[in-house]
């Protein structure tokens, strides 16, 4: 452990932490020190700051051993893409990682993200935009990332969702709406997410800024949107705790109560909404894995890992952002 320490006072890698709060224009909201999970659930990803820095790492979720690291210059942290901290940024193929350089405060006149080779870890891209966004979804192969953009300067309720192209770098000129309701104005924080099996839809209930909740269903591959509205949950004292749930054949999206119960059934072709019948419940599956007090205690470790690593592999340092 004392060749750890030299190392770790060498290299400037911070003690165990607090992540850094997401993108998000709300409160301290953070993927924690669990980071993001691969959809197979065989690696998890992190970042976690170095000094000034960020050191991204990917670990083997059977035995926590460090498969890979990277330094990249200034703060990253693992998207956050709702209120209950559910993190993002992994495409569905394992391919792309997304991170996102964490706010100061809101509006912001710039946000800078960096696109990763998730595999060999090794940046694609940092990616530097004027005006102010968070990070919202990623499409299966990792070619397109979406973005919300704050369209308001003292409202954060007030976004439309945008599309970063990764393969010709450029931020695509329009919005990203339903077609059934183009003209439609997007209002509301976001409360959880769940995704399709395939990573294809996200799902996100925003609470509707005041008026009734809505599920926000983003077609990550085919740079479309629905909007399904839950008129029978306004007014509801405890939205904060409702949750989302997929079939595991993608067919319906469950809206769940605090407890588990089931308050909705959404048809994912039609977008029908049916209420639930009395005594159904349904599933708050988190993922699995390990509990992030236990992530949070294995992070020393992992820093000392990644403290050596980058001491004797200095060619994974990308140039400063």
């Amino acid at each position: 452990m004392g060749v750890c320490l030299s190392v770790l006072t060498i290299a400037g890698i911070c003690a165990p932490h607090t992540a850094a709060a997401d993108g998000l224009p709300v409160g301290n909201a953070s993927a924690g020190p669990g980071g993001v999970e691969s959809r197979a659930g065989d690696v998890r990803y992190l970042a976690l700051p170095a000094a000034q820095n960020t050191l991204a790492l990917s670990i083997r979720r059977n035995g926590g051993e460090l498969r890979r690291s990277l330094l990249l210059h200034g703060r990253y942290a693992v998207p956050v893409v709702a209120l209950d901290g559910t993190a993002d940024g992994l495409s569905a193929d394992g391919g792309t990682l997304v991170l996102i350089r964490p706010r100061a405060g809101f509006p912001r006149a710039r946000t800078t993200f960096a696109v990763i080779d998730a595999r060999r870890l090794r940046t694609r891209a940092i990616v530097r935009l004027r005006g102010d966004f968070s990070y919202d979804a990623i499409s299966p192969d990792g070619g397109l990332v979406y973005l919300i953009k704050y369209t308001s300067r003292r409202d954060p309720t007030r976004y439309e969702v945008r599309a970063y192209d990764t393969r010709t770098a450029r931020l695509l000129p329009d919005p990203i709406v339903d077609p059934r309701e183009p003209g439609e104005q997007m209002r509301g924080y976001p409360i959880t997410r769940a995704a399709s099996p395939d990573g294809q839809w996200a799902y996100t209930l925003y609470d509707g800024a005041g008026k009734h909740p809505f599920v926000h269903a983003l077609n990550a591959r085919a740079l479309t949107a629905a909007c399904i509205d839950l008129d029978a949950l306004a007014g509801r004292k405890d939205l904060m705790g409702l949750g989302l749930d997929v079939s595991s054949d993608g067919r319906e999206l469950s809206v769940l109560d605090p407890r588990g119960h089931l308050l909705a059934i959404v048809d994912a072709k039609t977008f029908r909404v049916s209420a639930a019948t009395s005594g159904q419940t349904g599933s708050r599956d988190g993922g699995g894995g390990l509990s992030p007090g236990i992530w949070l205690a294995g992070v020393a470790v992992l820093l000392c890992v990644g403290a050596i690593v980058l001491f004797m592999r200095r060619r994974d340092v990308v140039a400063p952002t």
